[in-house]
């Protein structure tokens, strides 16, 4: 999706603040190598004078003289790069410095976005998704299989716990793979430290690696956030609620450990059915069984889940203790 324009506003503010602290820093160099080298600033003056009037040949379409404008400017100009090379300068000190020379600290090149401006619209989502430190540990390249038993089977499936997280692997390699083309929800769930938050942070990792915008609540911190946001004496909604419907991925962790009440019911309701009319993708994660599902959130919401959502059982011991046990391995 677009950067909404609060998000676009605050990569620009930061181009303006470059820009700024740029031009100051290039002011003080002048004042300095004028006040050591009078002679500098006498030459600046000279050129700005000869190439206004150039201009005003130019735009009244006079000829006459251009050529020794071009000379004077030219000779001035190498008047200027001797004094500054003998003083000890280089050649570009009284030229403005970027940060980033590409796009000169606009954003962009041409219509285009800049590499540096794609680096800092990730960076935000990053900040903004409420994953950033988490995702260094938690990726597609740090996932293992070595956790999953060969021997424990899903009686459903037949499949063993290793088998069914290969399965998930996959199911969510693709997710991310066909992102763009592909309009897809995921409901994972399963016992308590099997993988499912984990799986959840590989998807994420990678979407706000190619500028993706991913939002992560746990089911609590949501909930407490829509709370706030219907019961507050300001009915204007904030720029996060409008994301929470909007954003490329909503993730939804821990679906089942919140307070359920007829609210948190009707507002799950109100979020899945939002984000599927509007075509944007959402993951929940739960320790809930389907048969229990229905029960807790009401049968609406959960057809809503089973008729748009592609269901992913893990299965296995608790990833957790196991780790526990290696040593923190």
């Amino acid at each position: 999706m677009p950067l909404q324009n609060y998000q676009y506003d605050t990569i620009m503010r930061e181009y303006y603040r470059r820009q700024a602290e740029n031009r100051h820093d290039l002011e003080k160099r002048r004042k300095e190598a004028y006040e050591k080298l009078p002679r500098l600033k006498e030459i600046d003056e000279e050129v700005a004078s000869l190439s206004a009037q150039k201009v005003r040949k130019l735009l009244q379409g006079t000829e006459t003289g251009l050529e020794d404008l071009k000379s004077s400017i030219s000779l001035l100009s190498l008047e200027r790069r001797a004094l500054l090379t003998g003083s000890g300068y280089p050649e570009d000190y009284l030229e403005m410095s970027y940060t980033c020379p590409l796009c000169q600290d606009t954003g962009y090149i041409g219509n285009e976005k800049c590499i540096c401006f794609k680096k800092a619209e990730i960076e935000l989502l990053y900040t903004q998704s409420n994953l950033k430190e988490i995702l260094e540990k938690e990726n597609f390249d740090h996932f293992s299989f070595s956790y999953y038993s060969d021997t424990i089977k899903n009686e459903a499936t037949g499949l063993s716990a290793l088998e069914t997280a290969k399965r998930a692997h996959h199911t969510a390699k693709e997710f991310v793979k066909n992102f763009d083309r592909d309009f897809q929800n995921l409901f994972i769930y399963g016992n308590t430290g099997v993988g499912k938050t984990f799986l959840s942070h590989c998807i994420a990792h990678d979407l706000l690696h190619s500028a993706h915008c991913v939002l992560y609540f746990s089911a609590f911190d949501l909930f407490d956030l829509l709370a706030n946001s219907t019961f507050s004496a300001k009915k204007e909604s904030s720029a996060g609620d409008d994301l929470i419907f909007d954003c490329d991925l909503l993730i939804i962790d821990d679906l089942g450990t919140e307070l359920t009440n007829s609210f948190v019911s009707s507002q799950l309701f109100l979020c899945i059915n939002e984000r599927i009319m509007r075509r944007k993708s959402t993951i929940i994660s739960t320790n809930l069984e389907l048969e229990n599902f229905s029960e807790i959130y009401s049968e609406r919401t959960f057809s809503r889940i089973a008729s748009n959502y592609h269901m992913i059982k893990l299965i296995g011991k608790d990833i957790r203790i196991q780790k526990i046990f290696l040593g923190g391995k």
